[in-house]
């Protein structure tokens, strides 16, 4: 064994391959002959194993690096040609083939503790992908065998979720609540002393009565949060399946991150989420936020030999690279966190705080009434002043049995807290919830999807949107339609046009000066372009009228330092040495004027260079020129490189990107077509009162021009002072004068995401709601600040989508004013629902204190008023707050921030209708045995079905506050009239057939007809009432006015009375 040991060949690379064959860490118990044997197999294979040697390192040959690598399972030596061999490419391929019995756990793990020695003894990045059958220019081969395989051995890119709550946890969660279980003991106690009473056979009906109601109340709100829960995991899960650029086969393609496998090689650009942890393969000044899994603040740099590693969950902040996958799903150290936590659900937004609120001010009323009740109830019980059934005392002293005592209090006790469980608007929160399920649901077919509930109601009282340009108001489908060397127009067969080395330069400067790519299946096949918009037409351009070549481009030059493209700059350099002579090269690409202004030189059409000094004015024109026609003028320079510098020390490497004294080499104008249906949705926000500003990185002349073609700015072209900026005018305002001018403010050109910034900030101080619009990193301050922020689906990064509280999924405008629409339905659905929850609220409460402090009667039983409840609080939400936007909603002034939640206009609609509820109810409480000619019985189960009636043709009233035809449009909302007629079919069920059950007596015809006749008044009522004028001041203003008045009276009586 030792002789093999040291035994060299002198082919390709033999001497190193005997040296991990004898080196690898193997016990060998077998005979000689044998380990001679396989020696042999791989001597006589000595053309395969020098290639073997090409795709491993050189610098790790003498240190073993594979040793460790790999799980071992038998001793036999002939296992060191199973190691070897998936390091050899497969016939014909460039592929090699993946380890199967590779250490997952120690892989892992070293990126995870960013353990350098684990990465040395790996073979650096370039080892880990030889062991993943990785080809680093190729990536994994992508057949449906391989993913299969891959998938098997490291699993899937997804983990395992906290399991959502089952249907009982909510069950549970209704039984919570303190008046149920208060209505839980009195419906066991009134069964038991029932029972004791009546006997079994009869004795139940009261209490498992109040048992049933309580039951189903509990059921429909379980049923309804659990739906609502269901939903939101759903939207949850689309929300996280965001879109990752993985390199297979050699070619570019986007898939879903939960596709992600190990050994993918994933493209990485500023605004990214690192999808799965893995190694840094290539790239150019890459810094990314780990601050979601570390917690600090300060950003990584990552290198290629110091800091490799990059964490699932992390963000890309600066630099773009591409990224090979060493790990995924609860392998990595995101999903070990994520396995862990569940979602908060309980996310309260402003609306539902205001409503808890009015809920709790409204129970502490509700339940002073039911105090009283209470207190009279006892009193007239206890005195002798209430009868039973046959007309005689209920209480007599002492010989009142016990048990009767015991059960005429949990009676009473149990009226007057069914009078709190009716006082109390439950339905308010439900009715939020369930009017934001239904509109995130509605929304996401809309093109927008909702990443927290309060934007969807806030959004509603927007009175501002600041939105981008490009993509949002524009196709974002731009195209190369005029191209300028020097100072020559031309026009067609542009690379005939310039001289030779002009065209190389011109390679150089869009082919390598680009995070976008070029992949050809075949040199006849076309070719698939990767990128940005903007980066995606210049390459096209090059490639189809330049005949670039992006993959010889990139053979024959080395990138030696790159500066990224990003929002602020408006710009991006590279510098690059060509392998054929060693030349080094600087290009710059970005802004027409700001590359313009680092340029004292241009090239003619024949190549030749000159100066800038005079023809400086000529060409400033000629920008905007094109800018006036709604074109983005893309520049570039170039400058050659003599001097020499050590690109591999940063703080020299830096000084090669120069950025003077450049030379121009020509400017491209990209056109990007307004989209069709923008200027309507301008115009609707316009109508609907809401202000748009244009906020954009173009040049004044672009931005101008694309905000008159988009109705932002009259058509008429004339443009008011003031009306149009640049952020850098903005910026150097002073607070005062920022102030002063924001509200005119309608388009700011060549701005900043700090000019973004800080425009949201001096809105929001004037009192304006606001919503804004962004898709880049560096837009995450402004949506962060912003009342609302809206992220682009499909240019926004991810950096900006979780900044933000709602995706537009189609970065359309058109998609920002459905939204506005869709969150001024639930402001408004929500509305509607108090006026009529209110209603009932009042209506009940007044009917149950007069009858009982006057007769001590309750004419609404326990389970009847649980009936109401159920009706009101569940089915009247589901029918209210699923009414889909009108036109009459983007009519109106946007409500403000300290706008009322109950209206002037909405407390005379339901103090109408509850002042003819109680009226009618107390007449025929008082009078309705001598009216009708009826009994005790069916007096009360007039009152009863009557009382439900009028809340289902109220129903109808609150589906508009003002609108006078409240049927309009009804036969399209086909859940309303399922659910009104839901509820009167379990109404006619509830008196005709469930008579013991609810307390009740069957209706002749002709008193089904009267009940039906005392609730449709409740229509023409209606009609009239909204005919009366409001005032615009809120309700709550005329109360303080009372309030004040009554002070101000009192103080002059008593200063009287102390006078006299």
């Amino acid at each position: 064994m030792t002789s093999s040991q040291n035994m060299k060949y002198d082919g390709h690379g033999s001497s190193f391959i005997i040296d991990i064959a004898t080196t690898v860490n193997y016990t060998i118990n077998k005979a000689k002959k044998r380990w001679r044997f396989a020696y042999t197999a791989i001597y006589s294979r000595r053309v395969m194993l020098a290639l073997a040697k090409e795709v491993i390192s050189k610098r790790n040959t003498n240190s073993n690096p594979y040793s460790k690598l790999f799980q071992t399972q038998s001793s036999n030596s002939t296992n060191t040609i199973d190691i070897i061999e998936p390091l050899i490419p497969q016939h014909g391929t460039n592929h090699y083939s993946l380890v199967p019995d590779v250490d997952k756990a120690r892989l892992a793990s070293m990126v995870k503790d960013k353990n350098l020695l684990a990465f040395n003894e790996f073979g650096g990045v370039e080892g880990v992908a030889n062991i993943l059958g990785t080809t680093p220019a190729k990536g994994i081969t992508g057949s449906d065998d391989d993913i299969a395989q891959r998938r098997d051995l490291f699993g899937s890119n997804t983990y395992q979720r906290p399991p959502p709550k089952v249907f009982l946890s909510f069950v549970v969660e209704a039984f919570n609540d303190t008046t149920i279980l208060i209505l839980l003991v009195c419906a066991g106690l009134s069964l038991g002393f029932g029972i004791k009473e009546h006997g079994p056979g009869e004795g139940w009906y009261e209490g498992g009565s109040i048992f049933v109601a309580v039951f189903l109340v509990v059921v429909v709100t379980a049923l309804s949060n659990f739906r609502q829960e269901r939903q939101f995991d759903k939207l949850s899960k689309i929300s996280n399946d965001i879109k990752v650029e993985v390199v297979r086969n050699g070619r570019p393609q986007q898939i879903s991150i939960f596709e992600v496998l190990v050994g993918d090689i994933v493209s990485l650009k500023i605004g990214d989420q690192i999808p799965a942890d893995g190694l840094f393969m290539s790239g150019h000044s890459l810094h990314v936020d780990e601050s979601s899994m570390t917690g600090e603040s300060d950003h990584v740099e990552i290198e290629p030999l110091k800091s490799p590693f990059l964490l699932s969950g992390a963000k890309v902040v600066d630099g773009f690279a591409q990224m090979l996958v060493t790990s995924v799903g609860t392998n990595t150290a995101w999903g070990e966190m994520m396995s862990s936590i569940s979602r908060d659900t309980n996310e309260r937004t402003p609306l539902q705080a205001r409503l808890d609120k009015l809920t709790s001010s409204i129970g502490k009323v509700g339940l002073t009434v039911a105090f009283f009740v209470l207190i009279v109830l006892l009193i007239r019980y206890f005195t002798g002043n209430t009868q039973d059934d046959k007309g005689n005392k209920e209480f007599q002293g002492s010989k009142t049995d016990i048990n009767d005592v015991f059960n005429a209090v949990v009676r009473i006790v149990a009226a007057a807290v069914t009078i709190v469980v009716v006082a109390i608007p439950e339905g308010l929160p439900l009715a939020v919830t369930l009017t934001l399920a239904y509109s995130m649901k509605r929304m996401m077919a809309d093109q927008a999807m909702v990443r927290k509930l309060s934007a969807c109601e806030t959004m509603g009282s927007a009175t501002v949107i600041c939105t981008d340009k490009t993509g949002t108001l524009t196709l974002n489908q731009m195209r190369v339609t005029k191209f300028w060397l020097g100072l020559e127009n031309v026009m067609e067969n542009f690379s005939n046009a310039m001289a030779s080395n002009v065209l190389q330069l011109f390679h150089q400067a869009v082919g390598l000066n680009t995070t976008g790519s070029v992949y050809k299946a075949s040199s006849t096949s076309e070719p698939e372009i990767s990128g940005s918009p903007t980066e995606k037409a210049i390459l096209l351009w090059a490639v189809s009228d330049l005949g670039m070549d992006m993959d010889e481009l990139k053979s024959t030059h080395k990138v030696l330092h790159v500066e990224t493209f990003n929002s602020e700059k408006k710009r991006s350099g590279i510098a690059i040495k060509k392998e054929t002579n060693n030349t080094v090269h600087v290009h710059w690409k970005g802004a027409a004027e700001i590359i313009l202004d680092m340029c004292s030189n241009y090239i003619d059409n024949n190549g030749i260079e000159k100066s800038l000094d005079e023809e400086r004015s000529k060409l400033e024109k000629i920008i905007q020129g094109m800018a006036a026609c709604s074109l983005r003028c893309i520049a570039f320079a170039h400058m050659q490189i003599s001097e020499d510098i050590d690109y591999n020390d940063k703080e020299n490497a830096h000084q090669i990107l120069r950025k003077n004294g450049l030379t121009l080499l020509g400017i491209v104008g990209l056109k990007d077509p307004c989209r069709p249906d923008v200027k309507k949705a301008v115009e609707t926000c316009k109508l609907a009162g809401v202000s748009i500003k244009m906020i954009t990185g173009d040049n004044i002349f672009t931005a101008r021009a694309i905000a008159t073609e988009c109705g932002i700015l009259d058509l008429d072209g004339h443009v008011n002072p003031g009306e149009v900026v640049e952020g850098m005018e903005f910026r150097n305002y002073t607070e005062e004068v920022r102030m002063e001018k924001v509200d005119k403010i309608r388009v700011m050109a060549r701005s900043s995401p700090l000019d973004k910034h800080l425009m949201v900030q001096c809105l929001k101080k004037k009192g304006h709601v606001v919503a804004v619009t962004g898709d880049g990193t560096n837009d995450a301050p402004a949506l962060k600040e912003a009342d609302i922020g809206l992220s682009m689906g499909i240019q926004g990064t991810e950096v900006a989508k979780e900044s933000s509280d709602i995706v537009i999924l189609d970065d359309n405008f058109n998609s920002v004013a459905t939204v506005l629409r869709w969150g001024r339905c639930v402001y408004n659905n929500i509305q509607k629902f108090i006026q009529f929850q209110l209603t009932v609220n009042v209506a009940a409460l007044v009917i149950n204190f007069i009858a009982a402090v006057s007769s001590g009667d309750v004419p609404l039983t326990t389970v009847q008023l649980l009936w109401v409840n159920l009706i009101m609080d569940t089915l009247g939400a589901l029918a209210l707050a699923t009414e889909r936007p009108t036109k009459e909603l983007m009519e109106k002034k946007p409500v403000g921030r300290t706008e009322p939640l109950i209206t002037s206009i909405m407390w005379r609609n339901l103090l109408a209708q509850a002042l003819y509820q109680i009226a009618v109810l107390l007449v025929l409480q008082f009078n309705g045995k001598s009216i009708f000619n009826v009994n005790e019985e069916v007096k009360d189960t007039l009152i009863f079905n009557a009382f439900v009636l009028c809340q289902v043709f109220n129903e109808f009233n609150s589906r508009s506050m003002e609108k006078l035809n409240v049927f309009e449009g009804i036969l399209k909302n086909h859940l309303f009239l399922g659910i009104v007629g839901i509820t009167v079919v379990l109404q006619v069920v509830m008196v005709e057939l469930l008579r013991k059950f609810a307390d009740t007596e069957r209706l002749t015809w002709e008193q089904w007809g009267i009940c039906i006749g005392i609730a449709a008044m409740s229509w023409p009522i209606a009609w009239f009432t909204k005919r009366l004028p409001v005032s615009d001041k809120p309700f709550a203003s005329h109360v303080k006015w009372v309030k004040l008045l009554v002070f101000k009276i009192k103080h002059i009586f008593n200063f009287t009375s102390s006078h006299v």
